[in-house]
Parts: C-alpha cells; sequence; structure tokens
C-alpha cells in the first residue's frame, strides 16, 4: 500500500482525491487546505465521501512529518510560482516524492529554468525522492499521446498539437481574467501574453519533442490574437462585456533547420460562435494532433465528465494522470523525472 498526502483540494484536487480514497493500491494519510473553513474537516465529507477519519489541516510541517510516501501537489501555481516552488523543496528534502499538475514548466525539466532546476535536483537528492509534472496541457495531450505517434512514424514534415475548446465553464477565474485576460479591455495585455510567458509554460513540450526525436531545436517563437465579444457574452463565472476579450488564438512554433516543424496551439473561445474562421474542434471542443509525413495522420479526443462537461473531463484527466503515476514515481530513481523517463517507446530520428 502506497501512503499518499493530498495536497489541495481545489478543482483538480477534489479529483485526485476522490481517486487516492477509492483506489485499493493508495492509503490516504493526510490532507493540506488552503480554506480556514475546511480545517478539521473530514476529506470524505469535503469531497461527498463517506468519512475517512483523515482530517485536512493547514500545518505543512505537521503533514510532511507523517509517515508517507508521496505527496499529490495540486495547489495553484500561477500566481505563486516562488512560493509552489519552495512547497516542492519542502516536500522532497522531507523524503516524500511528488506528483503534481502544478508548475507546468516542469514536464520538460531539462528546459526548465537552471536555477530553479538546480535548487529542485538539489532537494530530491537531499530527499532521496523524485518529482513528476504532468497533467493534461501541457501533459498527455501534448506529450505522450504525440510522442507515441511520432513512434510510428517513418518520416515527418511538421506536427501540431492543439488544444480547441470554449472555456465558457472553466471554473477558474483568475486564470481565466487575470492570466488570459478574458474580459479585459483589448489593448490591456494579459500576463500569459507577455514576451516569454507562452514559452515558460509550453516551451518544455517543444523542446521533448525535439530531444524525444533526436532532433536539434533551433528557436521557439511565439505568436497570438486576440477577438473582442461582439455582444454582452453570459460564462458560468458571469458576464464578459462587449467589447471586451472573448477569444484567443496562439501558437509557439518549434524551428527545426530553420523551417517550423512543431507547433502547440490553443484555440479558446468563450462562445461557440466566435471566430469562426479558426479551427473547430470536434463536439464541444476536444485536443487534435496532426502529423503530415509517412503516415500523414490527424487524431482529435474529447473528454467530457460525469456532467458532461469538457472542462470538468479535463480536470479529471489532469488529476488521473498523476495519480496513476504515483507508483513508477515512487519506484523511480531521485530527481526531476519527464514524460520521457515513464514511457518505452520514442520516435527517434524521424525528422
Amino acid at each position: 500500500m502506497i501512503k499518499v498526502i493530498q495536497w489541495s483540494t481545489g478543482n483538480i484536487g477534489t479529483h485526485a482525491l476522490r481517486m487516492i480514497i477509492n483506489h485499493p493500491e493508495l492509503e490516504l494519510v493526510g490532507l493540506w487546505v488552503s480554506s480556514a473553513d475546511k480545517v478539521g474537516r473530514d476529506a470524505g465529507e469535503l469531497i461527498g465521501l463517506p468519512a475517512t477519519g483523515i482530517l485536512a489541516t493547514n500545518d505543512a510541517d505537521a503533514l510532511l512529518a507523517l509517515d508517507a510516501d508521496v505527496v499529490c501537489y495540486c495547489s495553484g501555481a500561477d500566481s505563486r510560482l516562488f512560493e509552489a516552488i519552495g512547497d516542492y523543496e519542502k516536500i522532497l528534502r522531507s523524503g516524500k516524492n511528488l506528483v503534481s499538475t502544478s508548475l507546468p514548466f516542469l514536464t520538460h525539466p531539462p528546459q526548465a529554468d537552471k536555477n530553479l532546476r538546480k535548487s529542485l535536483e538539489a532537494a530530491c537528492i537531499a530527499g532521496n525522492s523524485s518529482c513528476f509534472v504532468s497533467g493534461i496541457d501541457p501533459g498527455f495531450a501534448n506529450d505522450l499521446i504525440p510522442l507515441t505517434l511520432l513512434s510510428v512514424c517513418e518520416k515527418v514534415e511538421s506536427i501540431r498539437i492543439a488544444e480547441i475548446l470554449n472555456y465558457a465553464t472553466y471554473n477558474q477565474p483568475h486564470t481565466l481574467f487575470d492570466i488570459m485576460g478574458f474580459g479585459k479591455p483589448m489593448d490591456e495585455v494579459p500576463m500569459l501574453l507577455l514576451p516569454g510567458a507562452l514559452t515558460f509554460a509550453w516551451g518544455g513540450v517543444i523542446q521533448m519533442m525535439a530531444d524525444a526525436t533526436g532532433a536539434k531545436l533551433d528557436e521557439i517563437h511565439e505568436v497570438w490574437e486576440r477577438l473582442p465579444a461582439p455582444q454582452d457574452i453570459e460564462i458560468d463565472l458571469g458576464t464578459i462585456q462587449a467589447g471586451t476579450a472573448a477569444a484567443l488564438r496562439f501558437e509557439l512554433q518549434g524551428i527545426i533547420d530553420g523551417k517550423v516543424k512543431i507547433i502547440v496551439e490553443h484555440v479558446t473561445r468563450l462562445h461557440d460562435d466566435m471566430a469562426p474562421e479558426w479551427e473547430r474542434g470536434h463536439g464541444s471542443g476536444s485536443y487534435r494532433i496532426e502529423i503530415k509525413g509517412s503516415p500523414t495522420m490527424t487524431m482529435d479526443f474529447h473528454l467530457s465528465g460525469a456532467d458532461g462537461d469538457h472542462n470538468t473531463g479535463g480536470l479529471l484527466a489532469s488529476a488521473m494522470r498523476i495519480v496513476h503515476a504515483i507508483p513508477q514515481v515512487v519506484e523511480a530513481k531521485a530527481g526531476l523525472l519527464g514524460t520521457a523517463d515513464l514511457m518505452m517507446v520514442q520516435g527517434r530520428k524521424v525528422f
């Protein structure tokens, strides 16, 4: 039995917590929460399950003093980068392994900032612990699945990995409004579109494709465009005023041998009628992988949760990716792990 501490009960953490409680090979031994009104409440009660006997706490030191094998860390980190890194270091130095959906720049550790990477690697060595960061995007939608498809190619001209979704039901106001800039004036550049921000978050995906295939990446280009709402748009989090940002498309372009070879694209709308000239996903939205080469392939996959919503399905899948990785991470050598460390076959030398 693998002993697990769950860290946070937000949009992703609740799914992870339910899986950990119900999994026959995992044992919940601790739960960290940020909200004072959750402290002292049973983990099962917080997500509508029978009592577990594990009470939520916001005392990190007490949690890390517990006998546990791994921490499942799902606390948001977009606006608390260095605080989250501090949490990672403390967890790893305590001798506990770590799986997480936070800090997406760590999905491909070699691409991460050298200084940040060194401090985390030192924490892994000190605690003889390993760390794996994943999810859906960045995560399996643009690393594990594309790498698997590349492994059946003879030659590749280019690969495009796209998220094409309507975010109207995405219940994360900080991400939607502050980071992506929806509902904000068109002349206000959001955090996500500041120079280098896209590469910081998704550059590892591009580098991972290049590294896994043995190609030399020359550089990464960022391109983006936004569109205003033609009229007021009602979403789950409120009203998007006419004239404010309501659709976003961006690309990260990986240049190999002077040509665009690897593209990571996002097409994000708050209403299905917006930007008809942009790509359309399957159903209410999907993840798409397009490989031009030998063979040429196109793959679309759509997720939905128990409520039928694609955003719920994506949050659930993000949580399951790291929970299912726990046994491998616990058994892995100390250090920062990437997707390539947890898969067998790679399509080397296809470019």
